[in-house]
């Protein structure tokens, strides 16, 4: 078994994609980062926001995981602003250490999206499997899920299930 990380970006810390990750760990045991909590400053080319925490962060993430889920709440069709920030800032390590943008070739990501309602926005999907695929990653596949007045639907449970063993098995072959 590959080891997990599952990377929350949303805009509220203890709201629904915070509720699908808790569970997702539950079924998985792989760590939890929230990035609410980190200090994340857009792309700037200057590289003038260095002193910020993404640095370390994606360091430490490249370096301890094998395979990392995203999730992320449906906002106007697509991933949260945070997550497409964190997604923005994988360009420091595509112009500058370059060795560290380069040990994603080869891991595993998937992703888990929530909204109160069931309706898959098919669109969401696609950055991530082309990021996946610029990165030279495994992409594991999507899943969507329903959160209703902070309580996480059984057929919801049921998906993160069914992804969960997907994604190992995929992971162990």
């Amino acid at each position: 078994m590959k080891k997990g990380v599952i990377i929350v970006g949303s805009s509220r810390s203890n709201g629904d994609s915070a509720l699908v990750a808790q569970y997702f760990q539950e079924l998985s045991g792989y760590d939890v980062i929230d990035l609410k909590e980190k200090r994340i400053e857009h792309f700037d080319y200057d590289f003038e926001n260095s002193d910020d925490d993404f640095n370390a962060l994606f360091k430490g993430i490249v370096c301890n995981y094998e395979l990392l889920i995203f999730v992320s709440p449906v906002y106007w069709y697509t991933m949260s602003g945070v997550l497409k920030v964190f997604f923005d800032r994988i360009s420091d390590f595509l112009y500058k250490e370059k060795e560290y943008g380069r040990a994603l070739r080869g891991k595993e990501m998937g992703v888990l999206s929530c909204s109160n309602n069931e309706d898959i926005v098919t669109e969401f999907e696609m950055p991530f499997k082309r990021t996946a695929s610029y990165l030279e990653m495994n992409y594991t596949g999507y899943r969507h899920l329903t959160v209703q007045e902070g309580v996480l639907s059984i057929k919801s449970k049921e998906i993160m299930k069914e992804f969960h063993k997907n994604v190992e098995l995929k992971t162990t072959n």
